[in-house]
């Protein structure tokens, strides 16, 4: 999951308020960069900031803090056709972002800008370029040419090479404000602040990633792997049938909630099992259960299980998904049983 729900909407939320005006004060006195690298958890609306900075910068007549919306740029980014605002992203997701794409990127670059101000290019998420296309870029970064502003987007800066990061003023986005997020949640979710918090445990405080889950139905995946889980545990059904219903589903985001669930698991059982310290009510019955009965050694040895594999998806080292899900099920099921 990323910020897809709200990547077409420039809009600076507000919890990154502070960024904003960080970034604005820096323009003020004439100290703007030519790279930014922006990085911070995902969901947290690090693509709609990018856009309304994109907006800022090539608007004529900025008031307040924000583009004016009325100039003949606003107009152009409003109806998604400023020619002077280049959007890099992979040709599908979750591919890389080639070495082709991004010498496509030249002749923009060293164009002439058609509205007479800034040319920019956004490239989200930058963590999917592979070598290749990383290192065509760094003669744009190196020499982009004047009132060129380029954005690299990235939840996992790791991957980023660093001669790329070297090359950038970094930005990093803070985590969503507990209280900003649960209100904003609530509001455009219109549900109650207990229900936004919920979903914000769920979504590991990633507001975006909160409202795909009611929007999207990733509640109802959510509850799938649930049963899936406790199936297992309770033999009605084998890790391999439950791995077969599984391995095509979003894998980084399943891990992500099994390893979450963990935890918890961990942090009861380390308080004699204390349902107070379950944060995922969703499951907080199969999770009681499991601690109460599951040793230390084997839940974190798990764990590690879990790490390797999320690992292994998010640096597209291609695994057989089926027979990653098969092997971590397997192991769920002999959690709670005598070795």
């Amino acid at each position: 999951m990323s910020d897809s729900l709200w990547q077409d909407r420039a809009v600076v939320l507000p919890w990154l308020k502070g960024r904003w005006e960080y970034l604005l004060e820096l323009k003020a006195q004439n100290r703007f960069p030519h790279a930014l690298l922006i990085n911070g958890p995902e969901g947290i609306g690090k693509a709609c900031f990018a856009l309304a900075l994109a907006n800022y910068v090539l608007c004529r007549e900025p008031k307040g803090g924000a583009a004016c919306g009325h100039c003949r740029s606003c107009e152009l980014t409003n109806s998604g056709n400023h020619p002077d605002l280049y959007l890099l992203k992979p040709e599908e997701p979750g591919k890389p972002i080639k070495i082709d794409q991004v010498r496509e990127l030249t002749s923009f670059i060293y164009s002439t800008a058609q509205q007479g101000g800034y040319r920019v290019v956004i490239l989200d998420p930058a963590d999917s370029m592979n070598v290749n296309a990383a290192n065509a870029l760094l003669k744009m970064l190196e020499e982009p040419g004047t009132n060129t502003l380029l954005m690299l987007l990235t939840h996992r800066l790791g991957q980023m090479l660093p001669t790329i990061k070297s090359r950038c003023q970094r930005v990093d986005m803070p985590p969503a404000d507990i209280s900003l997020a649960t209100q904003w949640v609530a509001t455009q979710l219109e549900v109650d602040a207990a229900e936004a918090a919920q979903l914000l445990v769920i979504a590991h405080n990633s507001p975006l990633q909160a409202l795909s889950y009611k929007q999207d139905d990733l509640l109802g995946l959510r509850a799938k792997v649930l049963k899936g889980l406790a199936d297992i545990l309770k033999n009605r059904s084998s890790a391999v049938e439950v791995a077969q219903s599984l391995y095509k589903e979003d894998l980084e985001l399943v891990l992500g909630w099994i390893y979450s669930w963990i935890v918890d698991i961990a942090r009861s059982s380390e308080n004699q099992a204390d349902p107070e310290l379950l944060r995922h009510a969703d499951a907080k019955n199969m999770l009681l259960a499991l601690a109460r009965k599951v040793s230390s050694q084997k839940l974190y040895h798990f764990a590690d299980q879990v790490q390797v594999a999320r690992k292994d998806l998010m640096f597209r080292r291609n695994p057989n998904k089926q027979l990653l899900m098969e092997t971590l099920l397997t192991a769920w099921y002999s959690l709670p049983r005598p070795n």
